[in-house]
């Protein structure tokens, strides 16, 4: 599903959170969100779910205008503070989701076994979700965005607290989806990461301070290092400043 931002804005209590956000997400990419904490990439996200409004600016997935309750069908959303149900076990928040989405019994059965073990949790099935720790609700989390195979992936900083061997197992999985079709935003704030993905945009501030395919990024930069792009932003701020 391809995604297009035009001159997105939004503020919180006057405060400019984005500021003309404008971009091309291409169906069946792997697109990364890079920037700090603070840098708008949640809020972001929330407006392609269609769970704020923009204060303008538009989105468009596929050919349907944000915000469209049918989009979410189509769409697995993991924010970065989980949202299970601690009653629940493992296994019974899986199968909640599911239903959410009218997924057969057979197609929750088959899908949810394999998300388990690709996640790490077959063993913890029937945990309770308050009994786990918090690198191991991050991974129901995963699961839960992903048991109703969706079509756009949403996934807010996915990887954090996840020990790095699981780390590259999730990898492998999003690269394998991608390779089905699945188009994947992900947000982080960890640098190597990025180069995992196809394509990337950098968010400083609430603005896009640089975007292209990751290669072409890193080939901008004096070491390889992704990194350097902010350094270099921030330095160009501070000579154009003045007193």
């Amino acid at each position: 599903m391809k995604i297009e931002i035009l001159e997105v804005d939004k503020s919180f209590k006057k405060q400019k959170v984005l500021e003309q956000i404008s971009l091309i997400i291409d169906s069946g990419r792997i697109f990364c969100l890079l920037g700090a904490s603070g840098s708008g990439k949640t809020t972001l996200l929330r407006i392609m779910m269609g769970s704020i409004p923009t204060d303008g600016g538009s989105v468009t997935i596929g050919s349907t205008p944000v915000p469209n309750r049918e989009l979410l069908s189509n769409m697995g959303y993991m924010p970065q503070n989980e949202a299970l149900y601690e009653e629940l076990t493992t296994w019974e928040n899986l199968k909640f989701f599911a239903g959410l989405h009218q997924m057969s019994r057979k197609a929750f059965e088959e899908n949810a076994e394999k998300l388990l073990q690709i996640v790490d949790m077959t063993k913890c099935k029937n945990k309770l979700v308050r009994d786990c720790s918090g690198g191991m609700k991050k991974r129901v989390s995963l699961a839960v965005a992903l048991i109703h195979q969706p079509r756009l992936l949403l996934l807010d900083e996915p990887t954090v607290g996840v020990d790095p061997v699981l780390r590259r197992k999730i990898w492998q999985y999003l690269k394998q989806l991608r390779n089905e079709g699945t188009t994947i935003l992900v947000t982080t704030h960890v640098m190597d990461e990025v180069t995992q993905c196809d394509d990337a945009a950098l968010l400083r501030n609430g603005r896009i301070i640089a975007k292209d395919t990751v290669e072409k990024l890193i080939g901008r930069t004096p070491n390889g290092n992704i990194e350097e792009l902010f350094f270099m932003d921030n330095q160009s701020e501070t000579e154009g400043s003045s007193c």
